[in-house]
């Protein structure tokens, strides 16, 4: 399943999550500011935690970042993302 996709009729082309108008940007200054996974899906009910994980790997896919799928990401600083322990 694709998770992220770019429609130019749908928000200006903005990279979105499946087609929903929720924005990748918004997902990941969600989890900048310190939102958990859950509560990022709490806040918008039709997400699911893999949408959060993939909108990481589309917007950083060359910051050399290795996601442990089977662990949450928490922030370690401004910009900079880890697996939780």
């Amino acid at each position: 399943m694709n998770r992220i996709t770019v429609d130019p009729k749908q928000m200006n082309g903005v990279p979105c999550i499946r087609g929903l108008r929720i924005p990748v940007a918004t997902v990941v200054g969600m989890v900048a500011e310190g939102m958990t996974f859950e509560e990022i899906v709490r806040e918008f009910p039709d997400l699911e935690p893999e949408d959060v994980r993939a909108a990481f790997v589309y917007r950083y896919p060359l910051s050399g970042m290795k996601i442990d799928y089977e662990k949450p990401l928490k922030v370690v600083g401004k910009g900079e993302w880890e697996a939780a322990r």
